[in-house]
């Protein structure tokens, strides 16, 4: 109807999540804001992305053209043993992309001025007709729907199911980039354009080829991205990685400057002491590796009234079902289905789109813990089964049916 007022919608949270559902909210007739907490843009985050046809079909919904520049395809994956051997190989296509193109594309298709930058969230009141939030520079912003979209630690989710909080899983992941210029032609022969794990008691590395630093995808212009998943205790050897530079502790991951030189090289010996020589190279060659804490969370509602969560700030899985961010486009692009099929009613959309994504999510999750279980120190034969050449290239990181 002409002159008709757009519903407003507020997205919390300006990552991947955050604008899977801002850019599909907005081309459907919503006037939609998302505010981030960082006061800086987030380009230049995250590592490697695994893709999914689910993230495809957002993309496509949002009207987002792929080309070369977008990942790397590759054809295979190989297992190699502790000798650098290869012992396995498993055709598997796949594209591999970054987090910070994925980030750029989805930018670039949001409004710059509908993307406020600096606004933490500190609380968020609800009614039967609309919902506001409030953030600490004391901006109140009011709309009919919210989206929690504010990841692991979603400030949405505290206030909300407070009793929703990350498990750790008791180990960690170092990831790392290195240029494949810099790798010897026996290394960048067997790693490249291949999807690669090696094996060792209680860890699992495993890598890709992903766009360079430039955001490159041409040969000679990639880099090779490695994620190393390693036993941490929570109370000892986390807390000693969790200490930065300067003696502050941090929870779950520390900003990869200020990681202590010597739990670095510490990584890098381990690296030769332990991996395929190819994957020791790899670590060794990359300049600046980087962990984070593993954790999974699962939350027992996921809409409140004129709320919804989405993406990490529902749902955890584990790094090994490689569907953190596909994940989250699907959440996107059934809330945006469910609100059209209501015509917009938020509370019947809501309703609708946590009867599917809870059941996924949990789903995901489930899937992800049986995968980490020997790294978390499980040693039944079920956990075992997960942690052979054959068992990784054939369950880590691949699209497959949930519910």
């Amino acid at each position: 109807m002409a002159g008709a007022i757009s519903p407003r919608a507020l997205v919390i949270g300006g990552s991947l999540g955050g604008l899977f559902a801002a850019n599909l909210l907005l081309r459907g007739g919503w006037d939609v804001h998302l505010f981030e907490h960082s006061r800086e843009d987030l380009v230049g985050r995250g590592a490697g992305i695994i893709t999914h046809p689910e993230l495809f079909a957002c993309l496509a919904r949002l009207g987002i053209a792929i080309d070369g520049s977008f990942g790397v395809d590759i054809p295979e994956r190989i297992a190699l043993d502790r000798s650098g051997r290869i012992i396995g190989s498993l055709a598997v296509k796949q594209c591999l992309t970054t987090w910070g193109r994925l980030y750029e594309l989805l930018r670039a298709a949001f409004p710059g001025d509908r993307y406020h930058l600096g606004h933490t969230l500190q609380r968020v009141d609800a009614g039967t007709g609309g919902v506001a939030a409030t953030f600490a520079n004391g901006v109140t912003a009011r709309g009919e729907l919210l989206i929690g979209a504010d990841g692991i630690r979603s400030a949405v989710r505290a206030q909300l199911l407070n009793s929703a909080r990350p498990h750790y899983a008791g180990y960690v992941a170092w990831r790392g980039l290195a240029d494949e210029c810099t790798l010897t032609p026996s290394t960048h022969a067997d790693l490249f354009p291949k999807f690669a794990f090696s094996l060792a008691e209680r860890e699992q590395m495993l890598g890709y080829p992903v766009a360079g630093f430039t955001r490159s995808t041409r040969a000679g212009e990639r880099c090779y991205n490695f994620v190393w998943y390693r036993p941490a205790d929570e109370h000892r050897a986390l807390t000693a990685l969790c200490t930065d530079v300067n003696g502050r502790q941090h929870d779950m991951s520390v900003p990869p400057p200020l990681i202590r030189p010597e739990i670095v090289e510490a990584v890098r010996r381990a690296a030769d002491d332990l991996l395929a020589p190819q994957f020791s190279e790899v670590v060794r060659r990359a300049p600046q590796p980087f962990f984070q804490a593993i954790f999974d969370l699962e939350s027992s509602q996921i809409t409140f009234g004129r709320i919804a969560l989405l993406g990490d700030a529902a749902f955890v899985a584990r790094p090994h079902c490689g569907m953190g961010v596909t994940k989250a486009a699907g959440d996107a692009m059934v809330l945006d289905d469910a609100l059209r099929a209501a015509d917009n009613d938020v509370p019947a959309a809501l309703l609708k789109y946590e009867s599917a994504r809870q059941r996924f999510g949990s789903a995901v999750v489930a899937h992800g813990r049986h995968l980490g279980s020997y790294l978390e120190g499980q040693d039944t034969g079920e956990a075992h089964q997960h942690h052979t050449a054959e068992a990784v290239m054939r369950e880590i990181a691949v699209t497959r049916e949930f519910v």
